[in-house]
């Protein structure tokens, strides 16, 4: 893509400051609708590209969004594609699952210690 704008590019729009609860904060970009699909191929690194109107599923806030309502932060001198939830969570795009992909986890049995023993004692 000619216009793609690589990741160490600071994009051109107006930031606001987008606090985490620990008190530190990061520079959020203001993207506007009509800019939002442009944006979000130049900064997407998989294939193929979501649709602005797919649900995804942010695995660190374990909840699921629509695309279009992706954050664009400005940090350590890189553009940083993030989930809406990003001040919460942390959860950046390569955190981002199909909706369908959501992991439950009390069906984990890896998670159950008592289960793993009992497998491991019959070893």
């Amino acid at each position: 893509m000619e216009d793609e704008i690589p990741i160490e590019e600071k994009l051109p729009y107006q930031t606001r400051t987008l606090v985490f609860p620990d008190g530190t904060s990061v520079e959020e970009f203001m993207i506007p609708d009509e800019d939002k699909e442009i944006v979000f191929a130049q900064l997407y690194p998989f294939s193929p590209i979501p649709k602005l109107t797919d649900v995804v599923y942010d695995l660190h806030a374990d909840k699921t969004f629509v695309v279009k309502d992706f954050r664009v932060t400005w940090e350590h001198g890189m553009n940083y594609l993030v989930s809406p939830y990003y001040s919460e969570s942390g959860g950046t795009v390569i955190d981002w699952m199909d909706e369908n992909a959501r992991i439950d986890d009390e069906s984990d049995e890896f998670d159950d210690p008592e289960k793993f023993d009992d497998d491991a004692s019959m070893l």
